[in-house]
Formats: structure tokens, C-alpha cells, sequence
């Protein structure tokens, strides 16, 4: 009845899932990566936190069922394993 006013998220290619509660991570990462393909923007930084690691392993999960995701790995600055580095497929155009 009373739903939270929805958040306006800047297609930058960083998502900060601080923001969110863990159930809305699901829809918002598939969504958030086709909206960075449209803008083409194919390099994305998914900041998860550390904490226990459960929102990093579901956010790695659901990038594993992506088939727009080329690759992920833990980001290698200083957040370290507090944020996912994902690389998307480059949508060929001639198609």
C-alpha cells in the first residue's frame, strides 16, 4: 500500500547496492546491466560490501545466469572483494 518512492539510479556503470534491500538485488542487476548496453557502457563496477559475504555470492550467482555478462572478477583496488569488476558483450550492431 505505502511503497517506498522508487530511487532514480544514474546509468554510470557503478552500481551501489547499499542502497537496496537484498531481495531487490535479482531484478535490479539484470536490469541495471541492459540499461549500461543501451547506453554502451560495457564495463561495470557492482559494489556489493564485504561483510559475511552473502550479497557477493548471490550478486556472482545471478551474473553467472547472465548471458550478457563476458566476465566478472573481484575488483583488485581498494575496496578488494567489496565491489565485482563485470565486463559485458559488446552488442554487434550489423545485426
Amino acid at each position: 500500500m505505502n511503497e517506498p518512492e522508487p530511487i532514480e539510479l544514474p546509468i554510470d556503470g557503478i552500481l551501489d547496492l547499499h542502497h537496496f534491500s537484498p531481495k531487490e538485488v535479482k531484478e535490479l542487476i539484470p536490469d541495471y546491466i541492459e540499461a549500461c548496453l543501451d547506453k554502451k557502457i560495457y564495463s561495470i563496477r557492482i559494489i556489493h560490501g564485504k561483510g559475511k559475504g552473502v550479497l557477493r555470492r548471490t550478486v556472482h550467482s545471478i551474473l553467472d545466469k547472465l548471458e550478457e555478462v563476458e566476465s566478472y572478477r573481484l575488483a583488485d583496488d581498494r575496496s578488494s572483494w567489496g565491489a565485482t569488476l563485470v565486463e559485458l558483450k559488446k552488442v554487434d550492431e550489423n545485426y
